[in-house]
Formats: C-alpha cells, structure tokens, sequence
C-alpha cells in the first residue's frame, strides 16, 4: 500500500506498482472507439504509462500535453494516458486540447487495472480513482522505471521517464 497525499491529506492506495524488472500485468482498458485493449495490443513497443486520477483536472492535463510533445519525437515509444474517465471525455479533451500522440484508455469496464497496478486510491475525497503514477514497459513488457507521485496534485518526473524509454530505444 502506497501512502500518498492530496493537497497534503493522507491517503491510501490499493497496493504498490509493480517491480522493476518484473513481467507487467496485462490489463483490460477500454480506448477512444470503445474497444478493449490489452497490454499485447501494444506488442514490441517501449511503453509509458501515465496514470492519472482525471483528465478533467490541471496536473493531469499538463501531464497529458507534456508526454503528448516528448512522445511525437521518439519513434516506437507509446504513451498510454490510463484514467477512470470515460472514453468520450478523454477524446474530447485530446481534441480540444491538441494531443494528438497519446492514447488514452479507461478503466470503466473492468477495474482490475487499478488493483493489479497498485494505484486505486482507497480513501479520501477521490477514493476510487488512480493515483497519478508513471510505469515504463520495455517491448517484452518488463518493468523498467516506476514512480509513484508522493502528491496527487505534483506532476511526475518526466526526464527521469523519458530518459528510460529513451534508454531502450
């Protein structure tokens, strides 16, 4: 269990991210058209997951934006900017925000991501939502860079993420 703030009150996640240098676990996430989408979907790409509570909110849009320009530069490199928000808000946010090079998946049908990740937050005001957490996964889906953000409203390292995926190319 992660022990995180927001807004500097304490709270809870369900577990902690997966290892480093362990297999990630698969997942069922649902994208923009409403299809599932699973870990295999993104076969033989370095992965960059951006977990995030909501779209909706300053630090997890800003985080969106700066992975969404970062990733438009490194080829085989996907983002996949991983919510609770439903697919029709994070596609209308892509579009009126001009981030174009991330994917963005939901949790809404199967919240076992969440669970499995590490990164459902158990309590406070936005109990049962993602922490804000970035996993990096190799081609073969290896963990290769964790960070679990200490507070909800800070946004992530981004160089030190960058610089892993950057690393396996």
């Amino acid at each position: 269990m992660a022990h995180i703030t927001f807004k500097g009150s304490p709270i809870s996640t369900q577990g902690s991210l997966p290892a480093v240098g362990s297999k990630a676990p698969d997942f069922r996430l649902v994208d923009a058209g409403l299809a599932d989408r699973r870990l295999a979907d993104y076969s033989q790409k370095i992965k960059i997951l951006n977990i995030v509570p909501s779209l909706d909110t300053s630090v997890c849009a800003l985080s969106a934006k700066k992975f969404d320009a970062e990733v438009a530069k490194l080829a085989n490199v996907v983002v996949l900017n991983i919510s609770c928000d439903l697919p029709f808000a994070a596609s209308r946010f892509c579009k009126t925000e001009g981030v174009n090079n991330v994917v963005t998946l939901s949790q809404m049908r199967d919240r076992s991501f969440g669970k499995d990740y590490g990164v459902e937050i158990l309590d406070g005001p936005l109990a049962g939502l993602l922490s804000r957490a970035v996993v990096v996964l190799d081609g073969s889906n290896t963990v290769r860079y964790t960070e679990q953000v200490p507070e909800i409203a800070q946004e992530p390292d981004y160089t030190k993420a960058l610089a892993t995926a950057k690393a396996l190319l």
